[in-house]
């Protein structure tokens, strides 16, 4: 197995933006890739290295960009003013994820019909979102997500699988959320499984969160639990 990441510069929605790609380059047939979102830091080096773990196992993995190239938040500071402008116009964030998904079913790499999207914070609505979008993917997965739909774009027939990661006590995600959540992938006949931890808050996902007394906070048990269903899911959705 020879694992390299390389950089992807591409253009979406009429903007630069810039990826990186982490494949097995001892393989030489098309393989299944699975696409990782961003939260509202922006692409960092977090989403290279679970694109290099998916490399790993055999996939493709794609980190996105959905701010544009040299857009970058902190991990630890206020990224509102990134997140905003795309949660003010969902069109437009619908738009850079379906052209983000043609730019990745080009990749030589990539079997175009088996594609996956994988997303945290952020980038766990923006998988919901591409869900909705009706695009033709495998599956989606958001972690520690917001879930509300776009309140202006329908949700077209959802060909993806869906699976949900949340935090019973993320604040950003309140249970009536996720009600109506379920609700939705329901009337939209989608194929949907919730996975909900208990004592588990925002960003359990992500190691050295820890700011509890804002519903933030990393917890290794739920985040074990949820990549070891995502592995179990991804082996579905492409079987």
């Amino acid at each position: 197995m020879a694992i390299q990441v390389r950089q992807l510069d591409y253009a979406a929605a009429g903007q630069p933006f810039e990826g990186a790609v982490a494949a097995d380059t001892s393989q030489t047939t098309r393989r299944p890739a699975v696409l990782v979102l961003h939260g509202w830091e922006g692409r960092s080096e977090g989403q290279t290295r679970i694109a290099r773990d998916l490399a790993a196992k055999g996939y493709v993995g794609v980190a996105c960009d959905l701010f544009g190239k040299g857009i970058r938040g902190e991990l630890t500071g206020d990224n509102t003013r990134l997140i905003a402008p795309l949660l003010a116009d969902r069109g437009l964030l619908r738009d850079r994820l379906l052209d983000t998904v043609q730019i990745a079913q080009s990749l030589p790499e990539v079997h175009p019909d088996k594609l996956a999207a994988i997303g945290f914070c952020f980038g766990g609505l923006c998988a919901l979102d591409l869900a909705r979008s009706g695009a033709a993917i495998r599956a989606v997965a958001s972690f520690h997500g917001t879930l509300e739909p776009p309140a202006t774009l329908p949700t077209l027939p959802i060909q993806a699988k869906v699976i949900v990661f949340h935090g019973w006590d993320d604040p950003m995600a309140p249970p009536a959320h996720v009600i109506a959540l379920g609700a939705e992938l329901t009337r939209a006949n989608a194929d949907w499984q919730l996975h909900a931890y208990g004592g588990t808050m925002h960003a359990f996902m992500a190691p050295g969160a820890n700011r509890p007394e804002a519903g933030i906070q990393y917890n290794a048990r739920s985040a074990k639990r949820a990549w070891a269903a995502l592995d179990f899911f991804l082996g579905e959705a492409f079987g």
